[in-house]
Order: C-alpha cells, then structure tokens, then sequence
C-alpha cells in the first residue's frame, strides 16, 4: 500500500497545483486538446518526457513503446502506434515530431543479444523485430568495437530507423514535404543527464543541451 498511498499523495499535489484556483489550466483543455507536439518515447520508467521536458498539461501528445520505436506504414502494422501517430497527425495537426531515445535501453539491449526462436506469446521480441535490420547492420560496422558501443550505436541508429519510418506514412510524409511538420531524433543519456540532437546537415548526433557539472 505504500507506493499506493505514494500516488494519492502525488494526486493530491496536483489537483491542489491544477484545481484549486477558480481559473485552472484545465478550464482551456476542457474543451479539447490542441497538443503542438507529438513525442515518440520509450516506457522505460526513467524517461518520463512530461518530467524531461517540463511540460504542462496539453502540451504534448505523447506515445509510449519499447524501445521508442515506429513500425512501418504496412497494412498489419501494430494499430496501436501507428493510429496514434494518425490521430495526432491528421486530427490535431501537430507541428513537429519528436522520436526520444535514451542511453541504456532495456529493448535495444535485449535485441542486440543472443537471438532466440520466438514464441507465439513473445511479444516484446516481435516488436523489437522493428529493429532488426538497425541491430544487424550495428553487428556487421562495429564488430571489432565493445559491447557498450554497439549498445549505445543500435540506440542512435534506431531513433533515425524510427524517423525514416515515419516518412512511410503517406499523409505525414505529404506534411513533411509541404513544411507543416518538422522531425526531430532526440536522444537522452541517462549517465551524463545530457540531451542530444540528430543533425541531418551534419549526420550525426550534437549536444542540444550540454550535462551540468556535479557538485562535489
């Protein structure tokens, strides 16, 4: 009941910071959600990406998978991420999408292990045949490289697996070309507390927001 009691506490400091006033956020989202941004994360409990971002309430339209990953445009897509995307794309019309990876993912470093057969009910090893071809092509480049810089490069490789997929959807792709949606790949290193962005003019990953130096 501990952690229970933990989450009502949490609830409480919320209804008090979001209800309390006769003016609430909440007033303007009464009537709808008109989110600008639609964030593709990882359901890795340490990356929360209201908590990264410090966004508000309504600010971000968000979907949440292993791995943060993004099927291709193919009729037997997984309907879950790939109706999200939909909704948030033909229906609010967001203004940019962001793909957020992290450092030490449990998913990418699950695919870059030993392969075994899958079983009917392996749900996560199917899902994270998205991938595949990212962690194949990582093992062939970087054979001669450790184990925790294969890890980290299938990590950066699939948020840019995940951007190129994205441009399969046929009415995204269209608002790409016309200007209406920007793309982004984010990645979060959870070991720094650094936050870096893909650059396509420099094909590479840069620091968007630099780690802090810690104290003592």
């Amino acid at each position: 009941m501990e952690a229970i009691e933990k989450f009502l506490r949490g609830f409480s400091r919320f209804q008090q910071q979001y209800f309390s006033d006769s003016q609430t956020l909440y007033d303007s989202l009464r009537a709808g959600q008109r989110p600008a941004t639609l964030l593709i994360g990882c359901c890795d409990s340490r990356v929360d990406p209201m908590l990264l971002t410090g966004s508000e309430p309504g600010d971000l339209f968000v979907v949440r998978n292993i791995a943060n990953l993004v099927p291709p445009c193919t009729p037997d897509a997984p309907p879950g991420v790939s109706s999200a995307i939909e909704f948030a794309i033909c229906n609010l019309e967001v203004a940019r999408v962001i793909v957020l990876g992290h450092a030490r993912c449990g998913g990418i470093r699950a695919l870059m292990g030993p392969r075994q057969k899958l079983a009917d009910t392996d749900f996560v090893g199917r899902w994270m045949k998205i991938a595949e071809p990212v962690a194949n092509q990582v093992k062939r480049d970087l054979a001669h490289r450790s184990e925790e810089h294969q890890h980290k490069a299938c990590e950066l490789a699939s948020i840019l697996h995940s951007l190129d997929n994205l441009l399969t959807y046929p009415w995204l792709r269209e608002r790409v070309e016309q200007g209406l949606v920007k793309l982004h790949g984010w990645y979060f290193d959870i070991e720094s507390g650094a936050l870096m962005a893909y650059s396509p003019r420099q094909q590479q990953f840069l620091p968007l927001v630099c780690p802090l130096e810690r104290r003592g």
